[in-house]
């Protein structure tokens, strides 16, 4: 009768006769061969993980003939299944392509950029891509460049009340701006105002949340406060979180900006109304803070949403 010792190097045995049967028939294909031998690993090593090997080799071939990342034929987008040998033990690794590093470096910068229920497109917008065949945009344009232009962080230069109709690219074209500014390091938060309302007040029993959120957007170095005049206004929104976060930032002199469908008149209209009073003096308080912390600009422009 076989002794379990004797069965044990059997089948030690067996099992490496299989490991380099397998390791052999790859090694048929040149390409794996020159892949390996770069490698500069012991074979014993090599011939445990033909089948990872074969599948780094695989994706080497195919980053040979990418040109972009959207071309990408690796099973993670942008990156290679690649050996790394230590202290004599292979282990195998997701490692990012010369695309997928080009592609970290350019958008970088997004690290510096909070945004609140804000499109993609926002986030991604640049300055090279505005489009500039509308008249009526050239002022906004042209304010846009001479603030990024002599934006210094310790001086304080306004902010921009942008108005105008819908569908004209408002928030648009202050994000490009504000992107542009991210990409030198400053920190800026854009955020969809009536949902981030809606989200605080969620959160309101959550302080170490609500807190965090409602500080972070207070003290950001740039802010832009997206389609002010679209919420429904209330005596906590407009004094408590509205108030609150101009009245620091006109103290402490941070750069500002607001989009939205109403002017300053109209926005004081709509602010001095709530569900239960008509309170005009809250609202001009509100307003003389808005005049103080900006510029305003109508832009009557083209619908591009139509």
């Amino acid at each position: 009768m076989e002794s379990l010792a004797e069965a044990l190097k059997k089948n030690y045995h067996l099992n490496n006769f299989v490991l380099e049967k397998s390791f052999n028939e790859a090694k048929e294909d040149a390409s794996f061969t020159k892949f390996i031998e770069k490698l500069k690993i012991p074979e014993k090593i090599l011939m445990k993980h033909t089948s990872l090997l074969q599948k780094s080799n695989s994706e080497l071939k195919n980053c040979k003939n990418c040109k972009n990342l959207a071309n990408c034929q690796n099973e993670i987008k942008g990156h290679i299944y690649y050996p790394n040998y230590e202290e004599n033990n292979l282990a195998f690794y997701y490692v990012p392509c010369k695309y997928q590093k080009e592609f970290e470096e350019k958008t970088k910068y997004q690290e510096n950029i909070y945004t609140f229920d804000i499109p993609k497109e926002i986030k991604n917008a640049k300055m090279k891509d505005i489009y500039t065949d509308d008249p009526n945009r050239f002022e906004t344009i042209k304010w846009l460049k001479n603030f990024l232009d002599n934006y210094q962080k310790d001086k304080f230069i306004k902010g921009l009340y942008l108005t105008g109709n819908f569908g004209t690219g408002k928030t648009y074209l202050i994000s490009a701006m504000l992107n542009e500014l991210a990409k030198k390091g400053s920190k800026i938060a854009i955020i969809y105002f009536p949902e981030f309302l809606r989200s605080l007040k969620a959160s309101f029993n959550d302080d170490e949340s609500y807190n965090n959120t409602f500080n972070y957007i207070k003290k950001i170095e740039l802010l832009l406060i997206d389609d002010i005049g679209a919420e429904t206004t209330t005596p906590w929104a407009r004094d408590e979180i509205l108030g609150t976060i101009l009245q620091y930032r006109m103290q402490q002199q941070l750069p500002t900006f607001f989009t939205s469908n109403l002017n300053i008149k109209e926005l004081e209209e709509h602010l001095s109304t709530t569900s239960k009073n008509i309170d005009l003096v809250k609202s001009r308080r509100i307003i003389e803070r808005i005049k103080y912390l900006t510029d305003q600009i109508i832009m009557i422009s083209e619908n591009k949403r139509k």
